[in-house]
């Protein structure tokens, strides 16, 4: 057993996944505390709100690479560790331990890990998440069949431990979108370009 390289991969994915990448950024550009506004989230939509499209888009992509990054660095400490540091990851990022387990609901960084641990079910994420936006005008139901997708899609390619820690993502990311489901259940759900 790798006991002690599954627990620093645990450790180092969680501790990459916390670093609230959307609060520092507003912080150092001196706009508004992003989690006393919108959903109080501390991922890029909830940065969009402050009218900072540039601090939006670099929150996502931070997001994102930290995800990746996990899965790279854990595939390095030992054959579990991918999965390992990429689960730990998102949990980081949705619930860390500086902000009181109060964090992001975890879409980029999902996507991130995505792409770590087999790319090209990354990009079909992208692509049904570009798809379902097309189509409805709502990100919060273009992320949520695209992250119940990504693990169907892995285990069709083969990918059994792939899929079941990105189901378990998932899972997470959808309570996490709990808000969302039920406002679009109730036909309140706000659409893309739309004035909250």
């Amino acid at each position: 057993m790798s006991f002690l390289p599954d627990a620093l991969a645990l450790i180092l994915g969680y501790l990459l996944g916390s670093i609230p990448f959307g609060l520092l950024l507003t912080r150092l550009a001196g706009t508004t505390d992003i989690r006393g506004i919108g959903s109080g989230n501390i991922g890029a939509t909830n940065v969009l709100r402050t009218g900072r499209k540039d601090l939006a888009a670099a929150t996502l992509v931070l997001d994102a690479i930290k995800g990746t990054a996990a899965v790279l660095i854990g595939a390095h400490l030992s054959p579990e560790g991918a999965k390992i540091a990429g689960f730990a990851a998102f949990v980081g990022h949705i619930a860390p331990v500086w902000l009181q387990f109060r964090g992001g609901k975890g879409v980029a960084t999902f996507l991130g890990g995505l792409f770590g641990l087999h790319w090209p079910v990354g990009l079909a994420f992208c692509a049904i998440w570009l798809s379902v936006a097309a189509i409805t005008r709502y990100s919060s139901l273009s992320a949520l069949v695209a992250s119940a997708a990504a693990p169907l899609l892995l285990l069709f390619l083969g990918h059994g431990g792939e899929a079941l820690v990105v189901a378990a993502m998932a899972a997470l990311l959808w309570f996490k979108h709990a808000e969302n489901i039920a406002r679009l259940r109730a036909g309140t759900e706000s659409r893309i370009g739309q004035k909250a």
